[in-house]
């Protein structure tokens, strides 16, 4: 609740930017997906440019027109999220564009090794870089 409360409250002022910083962690899966669903409709009603910090691919990718891989002092890619239609977390090309995202994306430190090389056995959902 606190969390739907915080993001009413900055839309009050009609701003021309939204700024949020992992809004929907604290969430379950199912509220988090109904809020997801929300944000995207309220950015498309009030044509808000949002920057939104998150960890969760998916959550990336349903959301953004851009993803951007940040690194201490730079950022090190900019992918464009080209989704043809309404985007709809089953379809096709979100869980290729999913795929294809991992595959480019790189954990830094010893292995550097993209990340669906490091994740082979495990759910992306326990997987931040």
């Amino acid at each position: 609740m606190a969390q739907r409360v915080a993001i009413a409250r900055g839309l009050v002022a009609s701003p021309r930017m939204l700024l949020l910083d992992e809004p929907f962690g604290a969430l379950d899966a199912l509220t988090r997906q109904h809020m997801q669903d929300e944000l995207l409709a309220i950015r498309a009603r009030a044509k808000i440019t949002t920057v939104l910090v998150t960890h969760d691919v998916e959550e990336a990718i349903f959301l953004a027109d851009r993803v951007l891989e940040p690194r201490p002092g730079r950022i090190k890619q900019v992918v464009n999220i080209a989704l043809p239609h309404l985007r709809q977390r089953s379809s096709f090309e979100f869980h290729q564009l999913r795929e294809e995202l991992l595959h480019e994306l790189t954990c830094e430190g010893p292995y550097q090794r993209p990340v669906r090389e490091q994740i082979r056995n495990l759910p992306l959902a326990f997987i931040a870089c």
